[in-house]
C-alpha cells in the first residue's frame, strides 16, 4: 500500500479546537499507519510531540496534564511534515497558553 498524508486537524488545521475532542474524532476518522505522514499548515501554534516505545503510562500521563516535560520534538513554525517510521505511541499538543486542555491535543 501507498503512504498517505494526513492533515492535521483537516480544514480546521492545527488550531484551538471547537470542542474538547475535535482532535480525538478527527483521527477515529483516519486509517494512519508506518510510513504515513502527518502534516501540520502553517500556523503559530507550536506542535510538540513526546513519542515513546516504552513507559507508555508516563507518556499517557504526561499528555492528560498537558505537560511539557520530557519533550521529544518540537515543531515552532509551520508546516510541518512528521513521517511515522517505526511503531510507538506518540502525543501531539499545542504548547501555547492552555490550548492543550481545551483540547489541543492528539494522540
Amino acid at each position: 500500500t501507498s503512504a498517505s498524508c494526513h492533515i492535521v486537524g483537516a480544514g480546521k488545521g492545527w488550531r484551538m479546537p471547537p470542542n474538547r475532542t475535535y482532535y480525538a474524532d478527527w483521527a477515529s476518522t483516519r486509517q494512519i499507519s508506518i510510513g504515513d505522514k502527518l502534516r501540520k499548515a502553517a500556523a503559530r501554534e507550536p506542535f510538540l510531540s513526546l513519542s515513546t516505545r516504552h513507559a507508555c503510562r508516563r507518556a499517557w500521563e504526561l499528555f492528560d496534564l498537558c505537560s511539557m516535560h520530557n519533550i521529544t520534538n518540537r515543531y515552532q513554525n509551520g508546516p510541518t511534515i512528521i513521517e511515522l517510521r517505526e511503531p510507538s505511541q506518540r502525543f501531539y499538543f499545542c504548547g501555547v497558553g492552555k490550548h492543550c486542555e481545551v483540547g489541543q491535543k492528539n494522540h
